[in-house]
């Protein structure tokens, strides 16, 4: 009975035929692969024409693959998601003999290596394109993508998402090529693609995830043409980075861990990961680079990958929720097998990280990221399925329906689908800008407090050498003074504040264990006292 029902449920789901699938404003991929079926791995030869008729003119099926004509080598691609009925594909150009060539696709840079994505269980259809364009729209290299119609051997399989996958060469991850006599000197020092990923070949982390370790996976060069020499070096230099953010001086901008990682692009994959609360983000899919020492030679984050279940498309581990940050993921979920490195929680907890993360969130939320910017990204994306998409929804009719992990409610239609993502897009940027650490150059002054200052953060206890944080709306003079439980003074200053944070140390060593009242008081009579404990 469990195999009749597949059987039907298989049947139902194929609704548009070759014969009603005539013609696409998309480019059209027709694959045939002789009768072979398509394996997770190694690839196999097969057919491939593209039908790309330029300058927005209709792609019919019956035309001449104008665009690309010859021999893929194709595989079956993902992990989880090949649980699917709708599958994604690995492909790589080939000649007759099988061996790879470079062509320029949709006039992205040549390469052989390629990417047919399927969307299934997104069903706006675009939330790793909506990552990839956000990461070059900050200024990194992303995949870029575009969106096609298959029809594999002679089936209609709806749109698939045509992308560039994450590979060493100019146009794609620019950093310089390694030989296998690259095993000294500045050519032993990149450049590298590593990840951290669930099928690592790679080395593990020193530093424990939970309960277990971080693999790491070697993807440039790759495990088969890597040498020992390399193998070593860009770990030991992975192990530097990670000793020193575990070092009791690893915020230190000359001997800690920016001497190994490069600032800006950890911030940037933060913002992307957080902003669309990516619940397999940090932890899997993972990707990192590094170039020569000559060319700076520093880990930097990215590129960005996977987020397939970001933007509210997951129900388990808060992966829908507006709330919360998804470098958090082992507070929320410590029983799962992948974890997030340690890193995240160090680089949070770095006041000049958190300093420089502020500035670049204000600056994008100005550009990149406004919610109108957001929106009409996400209009404009949508429009370049509305024709093709009302096939799909028919070929693969799971609108309204649950697909894992879609999370509840699960929207009705198409429409409803934007919306939804829409409304989570604006409460999500919402919570990030109430919650974004409000420190250092680019701190703002909290638009609820009436007063001229603001005691932000006081330790109680208060030990030597802690700081307290007074924001100031403007520059001017703050006394202070301490008083113990029976009201002698103890101690008594005079700060000159600048708008904006101002860190104030007070000299309690030798004072009692006991109970204090701090007043603090400006020219204009504003004050405010703290009962705090030494």
């Amino acid at each position: 009975m469990k195999r009749l029902c597949c059987c039907l449920y298989f049947i139902l789901i194929h609704f548009v035929t070759a014969a009603q699938f005539t013609s696409s404003d998309l480019p059209i991929v027709v694959i045939n692969t002789n009768g072979q079926v398509i394996p997770d791995d190694p690839k196999i030869m097969a057919d491939m024409g593209i039908i790309w008729n330029e300058n927005n003119a209709r792609n019919n099926i019956t035309d001449t693959s104008n665009h690309y004509e010859g021999k893929i080598g194709i595989e079956v691609r993902g992990q989880s998601s090949q649980m699917f009925p709708m599958k994604s594909y690995g492909l790589e150009l080939w000649n007759s003999s099988g061996n790879s060539i470079n062509r320029s696709l949709f006039g992205l840079p040549q390469e052989s290596d390629w990417i047919l994505y399927a969307p299934y269980n997104d069903k706006t259809l675009m939330h790793n394109v909506l990552a990839y364009q956000l990461s070059n729209q900050m200024g990194h290299w992303a995949a870029h993508c575009r969106y096609v119609e298959l029809v594999l051997n002679g089936e209609y399989k709806g749109i698939y998402v045509f992308m560039e996958r994450i590979k060493r060469k100019n146009g794609r991850v620019n950093i310089p090529s390694m030989g296998s006599g690259d095993n000294a000197g500045d050519a032993v020092t990149g450049g590298y693609i590593f990840s951290i990923d669930k099928e690592a070949n790679g080395w593990f982390s020193h530093y424990p995830a939970g309960a277990g370790s971080i693999q790491y996976s070697y993807v440039y060069p790759k495990e088969d043409n890597i040498t020992d020499a390399q193998k070593a070096w860009i770990k030991n230099f992975t192990d530097s980075f990670e000793n020193a953010l575990a070092s009791p001086g690893y915020s230190d901008a000359a001997s800690g861990w920016r001497k190994f990682a490069d600032e800006n692009s950890f911030i940037d994959y933060f913002i992307v990961n957080e902003l669309s609360r990516n619940v397999d983000g940090y932890r899997i899919s993972s990707y990192f680079h590094k170039d020569r020492y000559s060319n700076g030679g520093k880990i930097k984050a990215g590129p960005v990958w996977d987020y397939d279940l970001a933007f509210r498309n997951a129900d388990y581990c808060s992966g829908a929720d507006v709330d919360g940050w998804s470098y958090q993921f082992n507070t929320v979920c410590p029983g799962d097998f992948w974890q997030v490195p340690f890193w995240w929680d160090r680089l949070m907890a770095d006041t000049g990280f958190k300093a420089a993360l502020r500035c670049r969130w204000q600056e994008l939320r100005s550009s990149t990221l406004s919610l109108n910017t957001l929106y009409n990204m996400v209009d404009s994306v949508a429009a370049l399925t509305a024709e093709a998409r009302q096939r799909h929804f028919v070929q693969w009719p799971v609108l309204g329906q649950y697909v894992w992990p879609n999370p509840q409610p699960i929207p009705a239609t198409y429409e409803e689908e934007i919306r939804t993502l829409k409304q989570w897009l604006s409460s999500r940027l919402d919570w990030m800008d109430k919650n974004m650490p409000n420190s250092g150059a680019c701190a703002e002054y909290p638009s609820t407090v009436s007063s001229s200052f603001v005691i932000s953060k006081m330790p109680n206890p208060l030990r030597s050498g802690d700081n307290i944080l007074v924001q100031s709306r403007e520059n001017q003079m703050l006394s202070v003074k301490a008083m113990d439980a029976a009201g002698r003074l103890m101690w008594y200053s005079s700060f000159s504040l600048t708008a904006g944070n101002n860190y104030l140390s007070i000299p309690v060593q030798g004072w009692a264990a006991g109970l204090y009242f701090f007043e603090f008081r400006n020219a204009k009579g504003e004050q405010v006292t703290k009962r705090i404990i030494k």
